[in-house]
């Protein structure tokens, strides 16, 4: 049995991620968030129930799992206790059962306020970003001068550095963005009052988790983004702050990666992106317009409209590659019932020299054209199906059309948003 499943995205986010881990997680005894902050958000369907959890890992929402929140990730201290909060009105309380690394940043005030301005002032030119001052955050970590959660336990210490920091954005707020500065001691106030809520959460989560694993216990890998996000392999710049790849798990956890047993794709059955950067795929037809209101595709996180596409086969078995995957779960399959024909990118075109790739890098995406492959859509109801002799002839045909692409089976197949709404091809665990 495989005692440690890394759960991942291979596209651009939005894939599905945070029901997977939900559906896997009653079997496993700890959910891990290793990277991103909380512009990510993970939209789950429970007894006809949405919630969205930007932070706390998915997995919690099973009574017996523990969450652990990583040193990978950037934590807005303030969201997250909304979220404890929001999770507690609806019945699930984490207090004994979720802990957070003392080694993870913190994201402040300062840090949206500058993320903002920066995009406002590149105009047109604008990353895309969320706003939630991930970038910032990230940063400071790698310039050695962000403040971390352990901080938060030496009241003087926290304030020595917070003074610091406050002076070093004020300065770029107020003399080249136009904006107003922040007082330091009301921030401070507001972090020893959320400080008094985790305080208890607060712990070294690499050993805990390496103790976990010694013991024999099943854990959860529960991705943000997706791999083509990454900042080192993504369509940089246009990219977000952290490594959505497979080596984010073990630089955010301090988990080596011969403890990981099996990497799971988290795939949409279309393609989505939100903000700017290239999409070779992208639609801007009547088949944009039904994807978007079939498939909800607006971000749980923003709200913003996602732009959407067809299946990018390249960008697929580009991610296959980075992250070493054991197999692909395809989600929103149903998504495409009502469609007559559907497509999926077979290669590029490159628009300028007419060459055509088969792979290409992903920061040099924009002067490339899909060539695509034509298949017969189902135009009958997945949602709901739980085997796949069950799916129609061309949905499965499709299903195969994307594993030859990828070149990995496919092991789950989501066919509704409810957690039951899935189909396991070959269980992960076994």
């Amino acid at each position: 049995m495989k005692k440690n499943i890394v759960i991942l995205g291979t596209q651009w986010g939005d894939e599905g991620k945070g029901k997977i881990v939900d559906y896997l997680s009653s079997k496993s005894s700890y959910a891990v968030r290793y990277h991103g902050g909380h512009n990510a958000g993970h939209t789950l369907v429970v007894n006809k129930k949405k919630i969205i959890l930007h932070l706390i890992p998915s997995g919690v929402l099973h009574s017996n799992v523990i969450g652990i929140i990583s040193n990978g990730v950037v934590i807005s201290i303030f969201d997250l206790v909304k979220e404890i909060k929001m999770l507690e009105k609806n019945h699930v309380f984490v207090s004994k059962r979720l802990f957070i690394s003392h080694a993870a940043s913190l994201i402040l005030p300062f840090h949206i306020a500058i993320d903002i301005a920066r995009e406002k002032r590149l105009g047109v030119n604008a990353i895309g970003t969320t706003g939630r001052g991930i970038g910032p955050a990230y940063e400071d970590k790698i310039a050695r001068r962000s403040i971390r959660v352990g901080d938060l336990k030496n009241e003087k210490t926290l304030s020595i550095k917070l003074s610091k920091i406050v002076d070093y954005y004020n300065d770029q707020l107020v003399s080249i963005y136009k904006c107003q500065p922040f007082d330091c001691k009301v921030i401070l106030k507001d972090l020893l009052e959320a400080k008094n809520i985790i305080i208890d959460m607060i712990q070294d989560t690499t050993v805990i988790l390496n103790n976990a694993i010694k013991n024999k216990k099943i854990i959860i890998f529960e991705g943000a983004q997706g791999s083509l996000l990454d900042i080192d392999h993504g369509t940089y710049p246009y990219v977000t702050s952290s490594n959505s790849t497979i080596g984010g798990v073990i630089t955010g956890t301090g988990v080596g990666p011969k403890n990981l047993d099996y990497i799971l794709g988290v795939t949409k059955a279309y393609s989505t992106r939100v903000g700017n950067g290239p999409f070779p795929t992208e639609l801007h037809n009547d088949i944009d317009a039904y994807l978007s209101k079939k498939g909800n595709e607006f971000g749980s996180t923003t709200g913003r409209k996602r732009r959407t596409g067809w299946l990018d086969g390249i960008a697929l078995h580009h991610s296959v590659q980075l992250n070493s995957l054991s197999a692909l779960c395809i989600t929103k399959l149903d998504v495409l019932d009502n469609l007559e024909e559907i497509k999926i990118c077979i290669a590029y075109r490159n628009v300028n020299t007419l060459e055509i790739y088969t792979s290409v890098s992903f920061d040099n995406l924009e002067n490339m054209q899909p060539i695509y492959e034509t298949h017969p859509g189902w135009m009958k109801k997945t949602s709901g199906i739980k085997k796949i002799e069950d799916l129609p002839h061309a949905a499965k045909n499709y299903i195969k059309c994307i594993e030859k692409i990828a070149g990995i089976p496919v092991h789950m197949i989501s066919t509704g948003p409810e957690r039951n709404d899935t189909i396991v091809v070959k269980h992960p665990f076994l």
